[in-house]
């Protein structure tokens, strides 16, 4: 409190001059300022007064310039957007190409699935590991991998479209914010000073928070339409990507399914070739299982055969151990009796030996028999897996003809020459063809004469003509380029 109280400190007098002083400098360079200002102001205001006519006309034709370059921009912009709609609406049509395709595709994925199922019931040694399962697995494997692959690109296509439309909208809100941009400058570009409709505006001499500058300006529009000329040519690069994969798969599967083919036929050749085999092994088994037999009784008789003469041996000598006294004598015939049961006993028991020898040789052709049945009806089963002919998969065997008003019930119905149901062949085909028809192994029609094979139902008309597509084109549609011509599809 007492220094709140004290009194404010005096100041000395140089201080009060140099203050004084201070203020008088202040005061003339004040007045010195205001003098230059008044003679410049009547300057200033002529030079405003041009400067503004020319600013105006400077304006004007800035303005004709920018409408120039705004109309010129919304010209490629109207051309980039034409070209992008037909891109677009191409990659349309390749999106429903690689859509069938890839549904296509599930009806032989499911064949092969089959034929591995049905092989799979193959019983003992014949359940190997062949060139036929080799094949179907890598069939399947290929087909997985084209859907993969079709499914992939079909990724990319619709990828594609989305694109595509991405850059169609870019194209579009910037040809209408181009089309309002020249309303607005072509007003502003037709008023002057006489105009009726001018006036003042409050707070228009600002810069808005969203403008840009004329170089953003540019490379927006530019990026505009670099953006649609690349989606474009990404669309006309992926059309031929798709058009070569379509190719490639048709050709890829259709080799391989003749590979399947191939390897079906010589695996059939060769378990018939075993089981012929087998067959003949079995008969000199068989052969030899009965010389066996005769050799037991042959054995058996023999050693009946020694039961008289070891009789006759050993009542002897009983017979001579009744002799008395020092007859009872060992002499030769004495050791000869006593030789020749040895003898006897000997052979019966070689004999017993090769009987029993017989025996283990009987019983293990016995065996050998059963195992070399067992190994036929094992390859037997096979052969009848792979024609598609087993009772135990009805889904692989051929059905019985199903007949139709003025056929023979010799044919089966869909077919277009005579049904064999155990080799599947047609011998006539509309086609011209010559190939195999509804095969019960492998139930599918093949058309060598087409881009790809395709299954087919029971039920095609007889004599119904065939649209085979040549090869790739705008309007082919692999892998399903065989169609009846009566049919809805394209």
């Amino acid at each position: 409190m007492a220094k709140l109280l004290q009194q404010p400190p005096k100041f000395l007098r140089a201080e009060w001059q140099i203050a004084n002083k201070n203020q008088y400098h202040r005061a003339e360079a004040q007045r010195s300022r205001s003098e230059r200002l008044v003679a410049e102001s009547q300057r200033l205001v002529d030079e405003i007064e041009k400067t503004t006519r020319k600013s105006q006309s400077d304006v004007n034709k800035k303005l004709e310039q920018r409408l120039e370059e705004v109309r010129f921009w919304k010209k490629e912009l109207d051309d980039k957007l034409e070209q992008l709609v037909y891109a677009t609406e191409d990659l349309l049509l390749y999106q429903t190409r690689l859509q069938k395709a890839l549904e296509s595709f599930k009806e032989p994925l499911h064949i092969t699935e089959k034929c591995l199922e049905y092989r799979e019931k193959r019983v003992g040694i014949d359940l190997v590991h062949d060139e036929v399962e080799q094949e179907l697995i890598k069939e399947h494997e290929i087909i997985r991998g084209v859907m993969t692959l079709l499914t992939r690109t079909l990724e990319e296509t619709c990828e594609q479209i989305r694109l595509n439309r991405s850059a169609k909208y870019n194209l579009e809100k910037d040809l209408r914010d181009k089309f309002t941009a020249i309303t607005i400058d072509d007003i502003c570009f037709s008023l002057n000073n006489n105009s009726p409709n001018i006036k003042y505006s409050e707070n228009v001499v600002r810069v808005e928070p969203n403008s840009v500058s004329l170089e953003d300006w540019l490379d927006f529009s530019n990026t505009n339409v670099e953006k649609a000329d690349k989606q474009r040519n990404n669309s006309l690069t992926l059309k031929a990507l798709v058009d070569r994969i379509l190719f490639q798969t048709a050709s890829d599967l259709r080799r391989q399914c003749d590979v399947v083919d191939t390897a079906f036929k010589n695996g059939l050749k060769e378990t018939k070739d075993a089981r012929d085999k087998l067959a003949l092994h079995l008969d000199k088994v068989m052969e030899e299982i009965a010389s066996q037999e005769k050799n037991i009784v042959v054995l058996e008789k023999a050693i009946l055969d020694q039961e008289g003469p070891a009789k006759v041996a050993h009542t002897r000598l009983e017979t001579r151990t009744h002799r008395p006294n020092v007859e009872l004598c060992r002499d030769v015939a004495q050791y000869r009796l006593i030789k020749e049961v040895d003898e006897i006993t000997h052979n019966v028991a070689r004999l017993k030996e090769t009987l029993a020898q017989a025996h283990v040789e009987l019983k293990g052709l016995n065996r050998r028999q059963l195992a070399l049945q067992e190994e036929i009806q094992i390859k037997e089963n096979t052969i009848y897996i792979d024609e598609g002919s087993s009772t135990s998969h009805p889904p692989a065997r051929a059905e019985p003809p199903e007949t139709q008003p003025g056929r023979p019930a010799g044919r089966r119905a869909g077919t277009v020459g005579p049904w064999n149901p155990k080799q599947g062949l047609c011998s006539t085909r509309s086609c011209g063809s010559g190939s195999r028809a509804w095969s019960p192994r492998r139930k599918r029609r093949r058309f060598r004469s087409s881009s790809f094979w395709m299954p087919l139902g029971p039920t095609t008309p007889l004599g119904t003509r065939l649209a085979v597509c040549p090869g790739p084109g705008p309007n082919w549609w692999p892998p399903c380029c065989c169609w009846p011509s009566a049919s809805p599809w394209p």
